[in-house]
Parts: C-alpha cells; sequence; structure tokens
C-alpha cells in the first residue's frame, strides 16, 4: 500500500460502511454514501484508477429479532430492504460499481476461505466462555438479544456494544446483569465453546498500522486506546442460525454462525471481485487493490463503527494475507433542527420524502458534502438548506454560469474567438491545485470549496469588468472578459462534477464540453468550448421562504403525529405510564432512608465543556459545587451542544467512585434523564454545594 499522493501508479478502491438492511434511509445514512461517491469521483477526476464498491448488511441479530416478529424469515426481511436500497441509491446519482450484499455466494465462500486461512496460520483458536442463556425460550442469547449493564462504564448497554456510554465493543459475556430482550425476563450465563482470533498476537503490527494509516483525525486517534493498551482476542463466532455458518459446521446443528463483524467487511473485497468479473480484469483487477502492495483501499463509514475498521478489519486482513487499508475517513452524525436524529419519534428527513417533494438530488448532495468537514457533525434544518442553496449554488455557482453563458450567446452566439488571459487560466490553475489537495486530504468539503470559490471569483470578475458596459466602449475588452468567463464555466463543470453530477452534466452540455464531464480529468477544465451554442437554462432555482414554511410544519406535524401515536398505545395497551421509549420496570427492591441520605446529591455548575478525544460520546466536564470544582466525564456529547454547557445548573453525585475513562478522571456523576440525556436541575436558585435531600 502506498502512500505517495494521489493519482498513484496502484488501482484504487473507495468503501463505504454497508447500510444494514433494517429500515428505511434517511439524511444520516446519505451522507456516508454521498460523501464516500464524491470522494471516488474526485480521485477518477486526477486520473487514478478506481472503483466505488459497497453492498447490503445481511446478518446479525437486529435482523433476526425484526424478522421474527414480522413472521418472515430473516433473507426474505433482509433481501426486501437490499432492494429498496439498490433502487434509492441511483436516485441521488450514488454511482457504486458494484453494490452486492453479505448474504450472497461470493461473499459466502470469501469469509469461509479467509477464516480458514486464519485457522490455517494458527490465528483462530477454542475456548470455553459463559454466553447469556434465555431459560424460558431454552436459547442463546447473542449480541442484541441481550441487553445490561457495560462492566466499564455502568450505563446501559447491549450485549455487542455500550452505546450509551463508552462505547466500547463487548464480548460475549461481559454484560452484567443480563437481560433476555426476547422476553424482558433476567437471563443467566452458561458455559459454551465459541472460536476467537488472536488479535492480541497482532498488536505490533496495528501499532505501526495506525501510525501510516491516513483518513480523518477521529479514524487515525480513536482506536489507540485499545491498541496501545491491552488488546484482547476476539469472539467471531454466535450462537445463532442465521449468518455464515462457520466453515467446516455446515452441516452441524449446533446453529453457531460468524458473528456479522467477519463478513460484513469482506463483502468489501467480494463487492470489488464481482465488479472486476463483470467488467474483466484487463479493465479492472480486483486482486491488483486487496493483494498487491500498490493497492489503495479508502473506506468511508460512521464513526460509530471506527474500531472495527481499524483494529478488527486490519488485523483480519493482514493474518489472511490481504493488503490493509491506506485510509480510513470517519463520518460525524447528523442532528435535525439541534437535536438527534431518532427514527422512533419521526425526527428525520427521509430519502424518498426528500425526492418526493420534488427536490434536485444535487441539492442535498452539495448540502451533506460541504456543510463542514467529514467528520464534523452536522445539523439539517431545512432553513439552513434553503439558506446553503440559495446563497452558494444559485447565488454564486449558478448566478455565475447562466449570467455569462447568456451574455457570451446574445453577444456572440457563443464563445468569443480569443486566447483565456493568463490570470483567469492562473486562477483555474489555483482551484485544480486546490482539489487535488483537497483529494489527498480526504477533504470532501475541499473537493466542493474548489469549485465554490472559482465561483466566486467568476462573480467578482464579470461583476468589476461589467463587460456589458464594454460592448461598445471596448469591444475587445469585453471579447477577453467574456472569453474568460466561458472558459471558468468549462472549468466550473469538470471541478461540480464529484459533487453535482447531474447540475455539471447540463453545464458541460451547454458549453458544449468535449467528451463526458463524468469521465473526463482535471485537465479538462483548460480544453477549448464550442465556438457556438444555444441559449442556456439556469441550472439551479431558489427555494422560497414558504415552502420552507411549508416543509417545517410537515416535520412538526409528523413528529406530533408520532408522539400521539406513542400516547394512543400507551392508553389502549397499559394502565399505567409505559410507552414505547420503553422505560424501566420498577425494582422490587428498597432501600432505606438512611441509604438514601448516604448518597452526597450536590447542586453544581457547568464551568467549561470540552471533548475527549478518542470518545465519541464523552465530555470533560468542570462542575463547580461551591466547596470545589470537580472534573467529571459524562456522556452528554452527541446529544447538547458542548459550547451550549458552560452556566448550566446541575445535580451531581459528589461522593460517587472514581473512575477513569479514556484516561481522565472522573470524580462524580452528573444525573439526567432519558435517552436524550435531560439535565437534572433545580427549580430555584439554590445556591451551588447545596444538599439535594
Amino acid at each position: 500500500m502506498s502512500h505517495e499522493p494521489f493519482p498513484t501508479d496502484g488501482t484504487a478502491v473507495v468503501t463505504c460502511g454497508l447500510p444494514y438492511a433494517n429500515g428505511d434511509l434517511h439524511v444520516g445514512h446519505l451522507r456516508g454514501y454521498v460523501g464516500a461517491d464524491v470522494y471516488n469521483r474526485a480521485l477518477g477526476k486526477l486520473g487514478q484508477q478506481t472503483a466505488y464498491v459497497c453492498g447490503s448488511d445481511m446478518h446479525g441479530t437486529p435482523i433476526a429479532v425484526n424478522a421474527a416478529e414480522q413472521g418472515v424469515s430473516p433473507e426474505q426481511f433482509a433481501l426486501e430492504y437490499h432492494e429498496q436500497y439498490q433502487e434509492t441509491f441511483p436516485k441521488f446519482d450514488i454511482d457504486f460499481d458494484n453494490y452486492g450484499h453479505t448474504d450472497d455466494e461470493t461473499n459466502t465462500e470469501l469469509t469461509r476461505d479467509i477464516v480458514r486461512t486464519l485457522e490455517s496460520e494458527g490465528y483462530v483458536y477454542e475456548k470455553e466462555i459463559m454466553v447469556a442463556f434465555d431459560p424460558e425460550e431454552g436459547q442463546a442469547l447473542p449480541d442484541r438479544f441481550v441487553e445490561g449493564t457495560c462492566p466499564y462504564c455502568g450505563e446501559q448497554a447491549r450485549g455487542d456494544e455500550c452505546d450509551e456510554g463508552c462505547g466500547r465493543h463487548l464480548e460475549p459475556g461481559e454484560i452484567e446483569d443480563p437481560v433476555s430482550t426476547v422476553t424482558g425476563n433476567p437471563a443467566e450465563y452458561r458455559e459454551r465453546t465459541h472460536k476467537f482470533f488472536r488479535v492480541s498476537e497482532l498488536q505490533e503490527y496495528l501499532q505501526g498500522f495506525i501510525d501510516r494509516l491516513e483518513g480523518t483525525d477521529n479514524a487515525r486517534n480513536q482506536p489507540r486506546e485499545w491498541i496501545e493498551g491491552e488488546l484482547r482476542d476476539w469472539c467471531i463466532t454466535r450462537d445463532m442460525d442465521w449468518g455464515i455458518d462457520y466453515p467446516g459446521d455446515e452441516d452441524e446443528e449446533d446453529d453457531l454462525v460468524l458473528y456479522v463483524w467477519v463478513d460484513a467487511p469482506i463483502e468489501y473485497i467480494s463487492s470489488t471481485k464481482q465488479y472486476s468479473e463483470r467488467v474483466g480484469a484487463d479493465t479492472y483487477d480486483w486482486e491488483d487493490v486487496w493483494t498487491d502492495d500498490d493497492g489503495q483501499i479508502v473506506h468511508v463509514i460512521g464513526r460509530d463503527i471506527i474500531q472495527h475498521h481499524t483494529v478488527f478489519w486490519p488485523a483480519m486482513l493482514h493474518a489472511a494475507g490481504y493488503t490493509e487499508p491506506r485510509a480510513v475517513a470517519a463520518t460525524g452524525f447528523i442532528t435535525i433542527n439541534g437535536k438527534g436524529l431518532s427514527t422512533s419519534r419521526n425526527r428525520a428527513i427521509w430519502a424518498q420524502e426528500y425526492l418526493d417533494e420534488g427536490f434536485h438530488p444535487d441539492l442535498l448532495r452539495y448540502y451533506l458534502a460541504t456543510n463542514g468537514g467529514l467528520q464534523q457533525d452536522v445539523d439539517f434544518s431545512w432553513e439552513k438548506f434553503q439558506s446553503r442553496v440559495n446563497s452558494e449554488l444559485v447565488g454564486a455557482y449558478g448566478n455565475f454560469a447562466y449570467r455569462s453563458l447568456l451574455f457570451a450567446q446574445r453577444n456572440y452566439g457563443g464563445t468569443p474567438d480569443c486566447e483565456v488571459s493568463p490570470e483567469v487560466s492562473e486562477r483555474i490553475d489555483e482551484a485544480l491545485s486546490d482539489f487535488r489537495d483537497a483529494v489527498n486530504d480526504y477533504s470532501v468539503r475541499g473537493v466542493g470549496q474548489a469549485a465554490l470559490e472559482l465561483a466566486r471569483f467568476g462573480n467578482e470578475y464579470i461583476q468589476s469588468e461589467e463587460p456589458w458596459n464594454l460592448v461598445d466602449d471596448d469591444p475587445d475588452r469585453a471579447e477577453q472578459v467574456i472569453r474568460d468567463c466561458v472558459q471558468l464555466s468549462v472549468a466550473l463543470a469538470v471541478l461540480f462534477e464529484p459533487i453535482a453530477p447531474d447540475t455539471a452534466e447540463r453545464l458541460y452540455d451547454q458549453v458544449g464540453g468535449d467528451g463526458d464531464v463524468h469521465e473526463v480529468t482535471l485537465e479538462a477544465a483548460h480544453d477549448a468550448p464550442a465556438a457556438e451554442f444555444g441559449e442556456p437554462d439556469e441550472l439551479v432555482t431558489k427555494i422560497e421562504d414558504e415552502r420552507v414554511a411549508e416543509l417545517n410544519e410537515k416535520l412538526e406535524q409528523r413528529i406530533a403525529e408520532s408522539a400521539s401515536d406513542d400516547e394512543a398505545d400507551e392508553d389502549s395497551e397499559t394502565t399505567d405510564h409505559t410507552d414505547d421509549m420503553d422505560l424501566e420496570p420498577l425494582t422490587d427492591d428498597r432501600i432505606s432512608f438512611d441509604d438514601f441520605q448516604d448518597l452526597d446529591l450536590r447542586v453544581g455548575r457547568i464551568e467549561s465543556a470540552e471533548p475527549i478525544e478518542g470518545a465519541d460520546k464523552l465530555l470533560r466536564l468542570e462542575v463547580d459545587i461551591g466547596v470545589e470544582t470537580r472534573q467529571v466525564v459524562a456522556g452528554l456529547r452527541q446529544l447538547h451542544d458542548v459550547d451550549d454547557l458552560p452556566g448550566t445548573r446541575v445535580v451531581l453525585v459528589a461522593n460517587m467512585e472514581k473512575s477513569e475513562l479514556f484516561g481522565v478522571e472522573s470524580n462524580g456523576m452528573v444525573l439526567a434523564a432519558g435517552e436524550e440525556a435531560d439535565l437534572l436541575t433545580t427549580h430555584g436558585d439554590a445556591p451551588l454545594g447545596t444538599k439535594v435531600r
């Protein structure tokens, strides 16, 4: 794997984290798939041989659980979503060269082959472990069939991940106080034989790998806690009957399948192989990517799966003799109107909903790709969407191209007969250089900015030169200015193609560009436009305020209806106040008044808040509790605006035992309610340090 700047002589592949075939697509999903598509198209613009591959993740416990609830097989359940994704992605010009799924024959056979190689190389062993078991149903409880308490931070967690707290990957048998999600009853642990991958033996390799890895800072820094600490072996089998059977166990009846995080990333290789088989190895050879040192592998993923892609996956590739990834770029999350995206509460902008509203896909592509750096969280609101579209796509890009080409066509029938000025030619070269730098910095936003800044230059240029006033007074200068502007339009079509492919194609056709804008490289930005072309059309139209108001009303109504449905379900199905928020049942265990008095609860105020490096959900807080200021670690990062937290009054458990999370000492616990981490406070202005009784 080369670290020379792109383009390289090697063959590249761009992948995006597999969509889990378990629900409809929304803007949160699209951010990653659009970002990876933009990056792959941008690589092609540099002249890099590349392909964009992906596939649906078909296995795992959530699919098995939801399929059982609907009374269908897991395969049927997952295939319906797989087919939906196949239809939806092209509508957003997400141009996969191959889109497969993890349950197809190619991935099944390749997964088994790789696991056999791991076994033959001595990286797999058997071990007796304690596995959660539901005695009422008489079944083992893998992954999300069991919930309980994280052994590391004490937060509520599911069987394979502490999703509410520290974010750690959890092995079978680790979760404390296990409860079956099948029956809701307490689970018990029973001994079971499972297969383990010797990740610990690859610690030295992984430490070198993470130093070599390119991509976003979060993807390179977050895994160091595991790689540089105690690296534990990885259980690669599960007790269930939906998945890929462990090699050699296909005819056995013990329901032992490979863990979904074994076969899911292997789909990257399988999908590349399928593409190669379809177009022929002379056109694109999958082995040049996955088995050659010059292979250039770029993964675009959500930041919640960094550990899988930077620890387990490269370890497995290395042990099996495959090429390691060159880069992992992890995206931030999407919020809606400043609040967490919630599919259960219908607080989401669905992919099909966006299309049904009649908006062009390029508008959303532009917003998702350029609204902040790839690893930053992005807030979607219809107002912000309107503002970016109107001020940038309409006001800068579309406005410049339309006014330039309209003036050129009406006054010269097309392109004036003169050469591009050195000033404008150099400015185009600067934009091309910025584009190349953005690709090598894994900056999808930078790709879009290179084009946008050139459009802004074009607007300033035509406005300052005023060619409409030069036609009579200085016709030669007028021709020069318009010739420059037409060339800038050619360059803009080439540069904007990765971000807004359909809009760029229409602009390229309007100026009579030579060839297919999707196939040409950056050098085409200097290609001469057609001598004659017709009157242009406007590329992008404004979004009016009335439209935004209508969209906001629909969103608010949908969220309200979802809440009303919850209340209706509550009234009709239960006599207590339990709704589909899955409130925890009241415990039968009681504590004495003296026990409660042992809790030292104090009124406090957050003085400062800052993210903890490598921890997606955790913040380091300084909390003033009157007598002193405490450092506290709290899982608030994804649920609160960090900048708004200072000054917030809270209730702190002051006599909580000290703990350490991600290398940061926590001296107390801030109290919060529910999934939205609603911070507990006091109604009045009790002095800081006041004890809560």
